[in-house]
C-alpha cells in the first residue's frame, strides 16, 4: 500500500497534540515546539487543507502557571488547573497563529456533546461553518467543569470522535512515540515498528501498552482505541513523534513516518458510528437465547425476547442488550422508555397498545439501530 497515493486525496485533517509534546517535564509550555507546530499547521492550511487541532496541555499549562510540581490528583485541583491552563494555552495559540495570519476558534467539548444527538449535530454544523470561514478550530475537553459521567476521558479518543464528527480524511496523533511497535522497543531491541496497519485485531491490541507520561493521560492503548473509532468511520490515522522535524508535512506528503492505520473502505453509517462510539449507555435490556440468536442473525429485538429491564431511561437513548451469559451482545437505540418496557417483558407485539396505551413500534430496538459487539 502506497502512502503517497493515500495522502493524495486527503483534504480535511484533524491533528491531535499531546501534553508531552506541548510541555516540558516541569509542566511549563514548550514555546519553541508550539511555534513549529503552528507554522506547520498554517502552512498546511495555505496549501489547501482544512485543519482542526485537538490540543491537550490545559492541565499541564495550569500546573506551570500555578507552580505545581506534580499533576493534580483531586477533581477540584484538576478543574482549577485546567481553568487556568486553558486560558494560557489559548493565548499562546492566538499569539502564534496570528503571526501567520490565521484565525482560531475555541471548542470545549464533553461526552454529552457526542451522546446527545441534537448537540452532536449542532457541534458538527459549528465545525463545518468554522472551516468554511478558514478558521482553525482548537478543541479540548472542557476539563474545568467535566465530571466522570460526561467525560470522554482522554484526548486520543476525543480526537477520533472529532475526526468522525467533522468527516475528516485523516487524523494525525502526535505524541512522544514514533509509531506502533511489535513490542516495547525500550525493552526488546528486536521490536519492529509497523508502517501500515490495515485491520485492527486482537494482535494489534496486544501490542499496545499502558499509561503515558506523568503529565499526560494517554498511552498506546488509548491510541489504538482512537484508531478503531477513526478507521471505522473511514478516516485514516497516523501515530507519529511530535518532536520530529516537519513531521506534519512529511506525513501529508506520503513519507514513511509513524504508523498509518487505514480507514475502512466499508465504513459504518454515521448513525451506526454514533451508536457505537458517541452515544452514552443509559440502561440494559436482558434477553433470552432466542432473542440473542435473532439479533446475531440481524433481526430486530421484539418484546417477547426480553427477560428483564435494568435502569431508568427514556425512549430514544442508547442501551446495552445483555444475553443469558451476562455478556453484552450489543448497543441499540430503544423505541420505548424503561417504565414502559417493564410492562412489555415477554409479551407479543399485538399486546403493546393494551399494556402501555399506545404502540408506535413493533420493535423494542430496530435492527438498523443496533450495533453488535464483536465476538
Amino acid at each position: 500500500m502506497n502512502k503517497q497515493a493515500i495522502m493524495k486525496d486527503v483534504r480535511r485533517i484533524v491533528v491531535k497534540v499531546g501534553t508531552s509534546t506541548l510541555t516540558y517535564d516541569t509542566g511549563l509550555l514548550n514555546l519553541g515546539r508550539i511555534d513549529k507546530l503552528v507554522k506547520q499547521l498554517s502552512d498546511l492550511q495555505n496549501s489547501g487543507h482544512e485543519i482542526v487541532l485537538v490540543s491537550s496541555g490545559a492541565i499541564g499549562a495550569g500546573m506551570g502557571k500555578l507552580r505545581l510540581r506534580e499533576r493534580p490528583r483531586t477533581l477540584p485541583e484538576k478543574q482549577a488547573a485546567a481553568a487556568v491552563g486553558q486560558g494560557v494555552l489559548l493565548h499562546m495559540y492566538q499569539k502564534f497563529f496570528s503571526e501567520f495570519g490565521k484565525t482560531i476558534g475555541q471548542v470545549l467539548l464533553t461526552k454529552d456533546d457526542f451522546s446527545d444527538r441534537r448537540r452532536f449535530i449542532h457541534a458538527r454544523d459549528a465545525f463545518f461553518q468554522m472551516l468554511r470561514f478558514d478558521v482553525v478550530p482548537i478543541v479540548n475537553e472542557n476539563d474545568a467543569v467535566v465530571v466522570d459521567e460526561i467525560k470522554v476521558g482522554d484526548n486520543d479518543t476525543l480526537s477520533a470522535l472529532v475526526a468522525s464528527l467533522t468527516e475528516a480524511d485523516l487524523l494525525i496523533i502526535l505524541s512522544d512515540v514514533d509509531g506502533l511497535y511489535t513490542d516495547n522497543p525500550h525493552v526488546n531491541p528486536d521490536a519492529k515498528k509497523l508502517g501500515i496497519v490495515e485491520n485492527i485485531d486482537q494482535s494489534i491490541h496486544d501490542m499496545s501498552g499502558g499509561a503515558g507520561t506523568k503529565l499526560g493521560t494517554g498511552g498506546m492503548a488509548t491510541k489504538i482505541t482512537a484508531a478503531e473509532i477513526a478507521t471505522s468511520a473511514g478516516v485514516h490515522m497516523v501515530i507519529a513523534d511530535g518532536s520530529e522535524l516537519d513531521v506534519l508535512q512529511r506525513i501529508v506528503s506520503g513519507e514513511d513516518v509513524g504508523t498509518l492505520f487505514l480507514g475502512q473502505k466499508e465504513k459504518m453509517r454515521a448513525r451506526q458510528h454514533w451508536i457505537s462510539f458517541g452515544s452514552r449507555v443509559e440502561g440494559q435490556i436482558f434477553v433470552d437465547a432466542g432473542a440473542e440468536q435473532a439479533l446475531k442473525n440481524k433481526k430486530s429485538l421484539l418484546p417477547s425476547g426480553m427477560t428483564k429491564i435494568s435502569g431508568e431511561f427514556l425512549r430514544g437513548v442508547a442501551v446495552e442488550v445483555v444475553g443469558l451469559s451476562g455478556d453484552v451482545i450489543g448497543t441499540g437505540i430503544t423505541n420505548y422508555a424503561a417504565d414502559e418496557l417493564k410492562h412489555l417483558v415477554g409479551v407479543k407485539t399485538d399486546q403493546i397498545a393494551d399494556l402501555i396505551g399506545y404502540k408506535d413500534y413493533d420493535e423494542v430496538i430496530h435492527v438498523n439501530n443496533m450495533i453488535l459487539r464483536r465476538a
